[in-house]
């Protein structure tokens, strides 16, 4: 369902090892805290309780499916509804 960029795969990956592509996959389909880029790509967060609960900010390609970037995200503020 999911596909990653190169970038994605060699870059992300290496420098952030720690980063699971089942949370990332989890963070997109979840689509708790969605925000649309001016680039027309796509962020996601989402809550990892299996990493202290910190939010990872996931981004997709425009398409929402191909992932691109990810990373926790210690500015994210949840907003409250």
């Amino acid at each position: 369902m999911f596909e990653y960029t190169p970038y994605f795969d060699d870059d992300v990956l290496a420098k952030r090892p720690y980063i699971k592509k089942a949370w990332c996959e989890e963070v997109v389909s979840s689509k708790q805290f969605v925000e649309k880029q001016a680039d027309g790509r796509f962020r996601f967060w989402g809550r990892i309780p299996e990493y202290s609960n910190r939010y990872l900010r996931v981004v997709t390609l425009e398409d929402q499916k191909t992932i691109h970037n990810a990373f926790f995200d210690r500015g994210f503020k949840e907003i409250k509804r």
